[in-house]
């Protein structure tokens, strides 16, 4: 019996199980790790944080996903890679084998340290599971020290916008009145989208009074602050951290071809560079021409690694992921309406928000 051990239950790998249902290897065991069953959808996250839904609403099921696809699923979280051994040690302590991988552990954020002082609270945006405990937490210790404290977004791409708009909401439903602002290393917001979607993007952080500062990139927490490298600095009584994706350093410590930031390097058919009974997907892999860390590129990559996986075990041709070349962003601005853009296109309206709750209702839906 063959082992295959599926690490992270992202979106592809949701796919995986779920054409494994389908269509089960009798002759292959399936394992998987995670640290949660319940595996967050990233395009429904900044409605969960508005107040639109519930946690549960956006997120997969792995426990019952795993059941459907006659898998093992396994409760912890991968700290180690033994490449040589294929072995993976887990936080709890056990070491698991097998002939084949799939690395689905996303992100992670890697924020300033502390200058000075008493810092603000800092809400990471990666993992998502890391940025529910975070609000959860903030709920239960009462939101905010005063009526109108200062929130402060970092990052200008897609998760920066929608969290902080969405944060804001859930603090005005709480009856705060918090003052808001965005920083944002670059110069210009939503960096590769056409410039009408950067347009009606500052339009909707105008109408929520959101004050954006560019070319403020974080040096260091300080006392009720944010530091920038040569000294500017802003208020803060709470931050979403939502800069830059960081790579988790366990595949690199174990000799995995990574990339410049750490993420695991793969060829076309999603198969790591260095190791080839290995494969990775998602925010975690590293393509040629690099790919932005988006959930819809997972998504894309779902079917064509469940068909290699079992192509690879069955010792049939693997297909190539071919990368769609313009994708269709749906932008939650947290007010019902929501900025849909592709290409050259981009439009906004309530209209919108009804699409983008269709398609993400409908995506988590096909895995229950």
């Amino acid at each position: 019996m063959r082992r295959l051990l599926l690490i992270g239950a992202g979106h592809a790998g949701a796919e995986l199980l779920r054409r494994w249902a389908a269509a089960p290897r009798h002759d292959v065991e399936l394992t998987l790790v995670s640290p949660d069953p319940l595996a967050p959808y990233s395009g429904m996250v900044p409605g969960w944080l508005a107040g639109d839904y519930a946690w549960e609403d956006c997120c997969i099921d792995g426990a019952r996903l795993a059941a459907r696809a006659g898998a093992k699923l396994i409760v912890d979280r991968v700290v180690a890679l033994d490449a040589a051994r294929r072995e993976v040690s887990l936080a709890g302590g056990r070491v698991l084998g097998a002939d084949a991988m799939v690395l689905n552990i996303g992100s992670t954020v890697r924020m300033p340290g502390l200058s000075e002082g008493r810092p603000p609270r800092v809400l990471p945006t990666r993992p998502l599971g890391a940025l529910r405990e975070a609000v959860d937490h903030l709920a239960a210790a009462g939101c905010a020290s005063s009526r109108e404290p200062e929130l402060v977004g970092v990052g200008g791409g897609a998760a920066g916008i929608e969290t902080l708009l969405a944060l804001r909401r859930r603090m005005l439903q709480a009856g705060l009145a918090p003052r808001c602002t965005l920083l944002t290393r670059d110069t210009e917001l939503l960096r590769g989208l056409n410039a009408r979607a950067r347009r009606l993007a500052r339009d909707a952080l105008a109408r929520a009074g959101v004050a954006v500062r560019g070319g403020f990139e974080v040096q260091s927490l300080a006392s009720r602050g944010l530091v920038g490298p040569a000294g500017p600095f802003q208020a803060a009584d709470l931050v979403l951290w939502a800069a830059g994706a960081v790579a988790h350093a366990w595949p690199a410590d174990a000799g995995l071809d990574v990339d410049a930031a750490g993420f695991v390097r793969i060829d076309s058919t999603l198969r790591s560079t260095s190791h080839p009974w290995l494969f990775a997907v998602g925010d975690c892999a590293a393509c040629h021409p690099p790919l932005p860390k988006a959930g819809v590129y997972s998504v894309r990559m779902g079917p064509v690694l469940a068909h290699n996986v079992a192509a690879a075990f069955a010792g049939r041709a693997l297909r190539d992921y071919r990368p769609q070349r313009d994708q269709l962003v749906l932008l939650n601005t947290a007010d019902g309406r929501a900025i849909a853009s592709r290409g050259r296109f981009a439009a906004a309206g309530r209209w919108a928000m009804r699409w983008k709750d269709a398609i993400d209702r409908g995506f988590v839906a096909r895995y229950r």
